[in-house]
Order: C-alpha cells, then sequence, then structure tokens
C-alpha cells in the first residue's frame, strides 16, 4: 500500500467505485464491530476472573502470592510468545503498524494476525498488564478491512481508504466513541482530509457501533454525574493542567521509548526470560493492589466520581507512570490510550484537589478537571486533540465541558511542540519497523 499524495484524487471507477467503496464501508464495519465487541466481552470476562482468582489466592498468603506471580508471569509470557511465533507484527499497541502500512512503508499483515491479536490481546490485558484494549481492536479492525478490500478487489487508493476506516471503527467500537473513531482516521492515520477516507470512516464506524450494540449496549464508558459549566473566565486555570499534562507527557514518551530500549538492548536474555520478569513483577503488583493493574478503566471511572483522595491519587498516578512503560516493553498486544486516560484523569483530579480555591471560583468540581487533564494527557503524548476532545465526550456525554478540555488541550500541545517531543506513534514507529521486518 502507498498513500495517495494527491489526497483528492478520484479512485478508479468514479462514482460507481465509491458506491461500492461505501457499502464496502457499511459491511466491514459489521464484521469489525461484531469481532471486538466480543473482544470487548471476553475482556470484561478476563478481568473480572483474575480479580476473583487473586482474592481466591490470598487466603493462603504465601502460597497464593507465588501462585499469582507465577501465573500472571507465565500469561505474560503466553502472549508474547504467541506474537514471537506467529511471524506477525502484533506486539505493541498496533497503531504504529498500521500508519507504516498507510504509508507504504511496511506491506499490510495477513489475516492470520487478527487471532493472534486477539487471543493474545486477551491475555496480555486480561493477566493485569497496564495497556489498553484500543491497541488491538485498532490492529484488527484495519486487518478486517485489508482482508474484505483485498477480496473485493478495490483499486490501491480506496483499499487504503478502507483499511484505515477499518482501524478508526476498531477504535471506536473500543470505546463506543464512534465520532471520535471517524476523526482518528484523518488527525492521526492519514493526517489529512480526503472525501473518500471520510466517507469510509464514517460508514464504517456507524455500523461498527450498530454492530457492536448488541453486545457491548450503547452506554458511555464512564458514568459521570451531570457538571456544571464551568465560567469562561478560568479558562487560564486549565491551561495551567495542561502544562503540566504537557511536561508529564514528554517525560511520558520518553520513559515509553527507553524502557523499552533498555528491553531490547537484555540481548543476553532470551525474550522469555523479559517477559517472565515482567510479568512476575506485574502480579506481584496485583496481589498488593489489584485494582492498579489492568488497562486503568476502574482508576479512571473513580476519578471522575471524586472517589479517590490526593494521597492515594499521587500513589496511583506514580505506579502506573512507570507500570504503563514497563508493560509496553513486554512485546504483548495493547495499546496505550487506556492507560494514559487514567493517568490524565488521575492529574486532572489531583490538580483539581490541591486548587481548591480555583475549583470554587470556577463553578468546577474535580470531575471538570478529571475530564480535563484526560483529554490534554492523551494530547500531550499521542498529539491529536480533536481526536482526544471528541473521546472524551463520548465516553463521558460531559459535553458541557468542551472549554475547559479546550484550553487544556491547547497547553498540552503546545508544550511538547516546543520541547520538540515527538507524538509516541512517531517515536514508536521505527522500532515497529524493524521487529515487522526481522519478522
Amino acid at each position: 500500500m502507498s498513500r495517495d499524495p494527491a489526497g483528492t484524487r478520484a479512485s478508479e471507477g468514479g462514482k460507481s467505485g465509491l458506491a461500492k467503496l461505501a457499502l464496502l464501508s457499511l459491511l466491514t464495519g459489521a464484521a469489525i464491530g461484531l469481532v471486538i465487541g466480543c473482544f470487548r466481552v471476553a475482556l470484561d470476562h478476563m478481568n473480572t476472573a483474575r480479580t476473583d482468582a487473586i482474592a481466591w489466592a490470598q487466603q493462603s498468603p504465601v502460597l497464593g502470592f507465588v501462585l499469582v506471580c507465577a501465573t500472571v508471569a507465565a500469561i505474560t509470557a503466553f502472549a508474547a510468545w504467541l506474537v514471537q511465533r506467529s511471524g506477525q507484527p502484533a506486539a505493541g499497541s498496533g497503531i504504529p503498524h498500521v500508519e507504516a502500512v498507510i504509508e507504504g512503508t511496511l506491506p499490510a499483515a495477513p489475516l492470520l494476525l487478527l487471532p493472534i491479536k486477539f487471543v493474545g490481546g486477551l491475555f496480555a490485558i486480561g493477566g493485569g498488564l497496564a495497556l489498553g484494549r484500543e491497541g488491538p481492536s485498532v490492529q484488527m479492525g484495519a486487518n478486517l478491512a485489508q482482508f474484505w478490500g483485498s477480496i473485493s478487489r478495490l483499486s490501491n487508493t480506496d483499499r487504503i481508504a478502507l483499511f484505515a476506516s477499518g482501524a478508526g471503527a476498531g477504535l471506536a467500537v473500543a470505546f463506543n466513541a464512534p465520532i471520535a473513531g471517524a476523526v482518528f482516521v484523518l488527525e492521526e492515520l492519514v493526517r489529512r482530509f480526503d472525501i473518500r477516507i471520510a466517507i469510509a470512516a464514517l460508514g464504517t464506524s456507524c455500523s461498527a457501533i450498530a454492530a457492536a450494540s448488541l453486545l457491548i449496549g450503547r452506554q458511555p464508558d464512564f458514568n459521570v454525574p451531570d457538571l456544571a459549566s464551568p465560567s469562561a473566565w478560568t479558562g487560564p486555570v486549565f491551561a495551567v493542567l495542561g502544562i503540566l499534562a504537557g511536561l508529564a507527557g514528554v517525560a511520558y514518551n520518553q520513559l515509553i521509548v527507553k524502557t523499552c530500549a533498555v528491553f531490547d538492548g537484555l540481548t543476553s536474555w532470551r525474550p522469555v526470560v523479559r517477559t517472565l520478569f515482567i510479568g512476575a513483577l506485574v502480579g506481584a503488583l496485583a496481589w498488593f493492589a489489584p485494582n492498579l493493574v489492568g488497562g486503568g478503566d476502574t482508576i479512571s471511572q473513580q476519578a471522575l466520581v471524586g472517589g479517590i483522595g490526593l494521597t492515594a491519587l499521587s500513589v496511583i498516578f506514580a505506579v502506573r507512570f512507570l507500570l504503563g512503560p514497563l508493560s509496553y516493553a513486554a512485546g504483548t498486544p495493547g495499546g496505550l490510550f487506556a492507560p494514559i486516560l487514567a493517568l490524565g484523569a488521575c492529574l486532572g483530579t489531583g490538580f483539581g484537589l490541591l486548587c481548591p480555591q480555583f475549583v470554587a471560583d470556577s463553578g468546577a468540581t474535580p470531575a471538570t478537571f478529571a475530564i480535563a487533564g484526560m483529554a490534554a494527557f492523551l494530547t500531550a503524548t499521542v498529539r491529536a486533540p480533536v481526536t482526544g476532545m471528541i473521546l472524551i465526550f463520548e465516553m463521558t456525554g460531559a459535553f458541557n465541558q468542551a472549554l475547559p478540555m479546550l484550553w487544556a488541550s491547547f497547553a498540552a500541545m503546545a508544550v511538547p511542540t516546543l520541547l520538540g517531543n515527538a507524538p509516541i506513534y512517531d517515536s514508536m514507529k521505527a522500532r515497529t519497523i524493524g521487529v515487522a521486518r526481522t519478522m
């Protein structure tokens, strides 16, 4: 695949070709919705089983601790082994691989990638690694779209459009956010506006959500109480939060890159040994603090409803700040969005609790700062502010919090850009290309 440099050039077939692309986008989206919907349901069961198993194991402190550490280590190692033995580029988020395929740097993966990503993601995230479900979902969506595009004999331009749109549909179902999924295609994956890609992205996202709703419903992912609209004059306060998020995002991106480099450099350790080591550490953490492991949705939800105190927020933020890069270095399937949202929610809530006078003067609540913090931290790391804000809108239903998010995202976008820090997916793309070529 190679990206069409003209952007708006008509694909072969004219209007009939566009009609075929639109119809295929709807059919492909429905298939993606069912697959990713099943993935979400299975992952929920895995997370519940992990929590129940730890509670049962804690009846025997010594033996139970060893059993939990060994089990999480084995599960993590199996997920990494599955990726390595498959010969497919299924490690990590998958978004850098999708972008490399769209750019023409790497070839698209065969359909074998889908079950590897599905099963590996279930074991890695369900086992407790601090990874997000959106990474496997995006890559599985793109993989399904690539399959349908190839058997339907689409032109190269329209295959790119369907491939990118399938990735966006995967994100849409991962977070129950259809608009964010379509915008993600244009803002992050292709980074330009193209009419054919826009039509395909809208089609795949809406049909994917329609199909997935049969399995996961249509309620927002987070339950947020009704929030008052903050005063327009308190924007600079949220800009300060955005500056902090920007600085933290730079540090987080650098930590991910350096942690992966350190583990890649441990050539004297076999890959399975490195993965077992990381899994055992996560298992130990899960034993003492079960709520701190996994994707991070529970942490985000508690922060949004004010269920975490300032001291606990500080501890959670510090632990998760280290756990995310460590989990990503394990080489298993798993994304970055959900852990980033948890960090942003903690940062925003903590800022709101530290600045009670600002909260009182603005008419806001700590939840308002949590929502702004989620958008700001995602913007600082990924550098896709529109996708981030729309994603938070759809996940929380807090549509009247646009101005705080806008101020925070503005500052969070400016700080890393001025510091010369690259977006995380750009930083990881070179590593992804190198791994894919060796496989």
